[in-house]
């Protein structure tokens, strides 16, 4: 009865994603043992590269950090680094590649008990 639960946040616009990470900050100052999973792909991948800002200019690379160093994962969705001929190296290190990003969804969902939100 006390297993933190495991929740998935999908992030396919990064415009979302300022919301994203509050919303997940959010969560983990309710619930400071939940499991969470942000996976990313289309759009969603933009706030995860190296150098990107939100709509002000505030670079996300710090709140990243910060969400990973809570225990948050980030993935990102090799098909569309291939697609839009992104350079994996730009990812941030904090975020790890995956084969698909929607494959992960599923799997992350199907087989490991993950809940899904999209904010």
């Amino acid at each position: 009865a006390d297993a933190p639960e495991k929740v998935l946040y999908h992030v396919n616009d990064s415009a979302n994603a300022g919301a994203a990470m509050q919303n997940i900050n959010n969560h983990l100052n309710a619930s400071p043992k939940a499991e969470i999973v942000v996976v990313t792909h289309g759009k969603g991948i933009d706030f995860l590269l190296e150098g990107a800002q939100d709509a002000q200019g505030n670079p996300y690379d710090a709140r990243v950090q910060a969400l990973k160093e809570k225990g948050v994962q980030f993935a990102v969705c090799n098909n569309t680094l291939k697609g839009r001929k992104i350079d994996p190296k730009s990812v941030l290190p904090e975020a790890k590649i995956v084969p698909s990003g929607v494959a992960e969804l599923g799997k992350l969902q199907a087989k490991s008990g993950f809940v899904y939100v999209k904010p």
